[in-house]
């Protein structure tokens, strides 16, 4: 299996609408986002696209499996950051996301590298190399939303599932 990672920062009228936005720069926007506990399955490559997800499965309205992190703020000056990290076993693919938001860089960068650390000491296991990806921005004129999701598979209403291929 392949999850890809997208992220983006939007703007609104409304903080939904900065939300929404952001689904819909990363590809999501038509889908009904079902979160997971972030466990990453055996046998998954971990791919960051820059822009919406590629191929993203399923159709308007479907479940999409996902792990997502999301900041929205109105308020002029602050800011809003969102990031997914992740660690994986170099044997056998499986491995932990974690995902975090704040109103700083620092804090969700520093929030992942302990959150992971955490979840591996937890299950008394070292996957290794963490990898992140974190977005944010400021809020200038506009409410903004800073978005980083990683999507696993769709479902469509009768349970038929969909899931992105890896070509490796």
């Amino acid at each position: 299996m392949k999850i890809q990672v997208a992220t983006a920062v939007e703007k609104g009228t409304t903080q939904l609408g900065a939300f929404d936005a952001a689904l819909n720069a990363t590809g999501v926007a038509d889908r009904n986002l079902i979160r997971l506990s972030s466990v990453i399955p055996p046998k998954t490559t971990v791919e960051c696209v820059d822009g919406p997800i590629q191929n993203v499965v399923g159709g308007w309205g479907d479940r999409l499996y996902v792990v997502y992190a999301e900041q929205r703020t109105s308020t002029h000056n602050e800011e809003a950051w969102a990031g997914i990290g992740w660690v994986q076993d170099s044997t056998d693919g499986k491995g932990l996301f974690v995902e975090h938001e704040g109103n700083s860089e620092a804090q969700v960068r520093q929030d992942i590298k302990n959150s992971l650390r955490d979840l591996m000491k937890t299950r008394g296991v070292d996957f290794g190399e963490i990898h992140m990806t974190v977005v944010g921005g400021v809020c200038k004129d506009k409410p903004i939303c800073a978005f980083a999701v990683a999507v696993y598979q769709a479902s469509d209403w009768e349970n038929n599932a969909t899931v992105l291929k890896d070509e490796a």
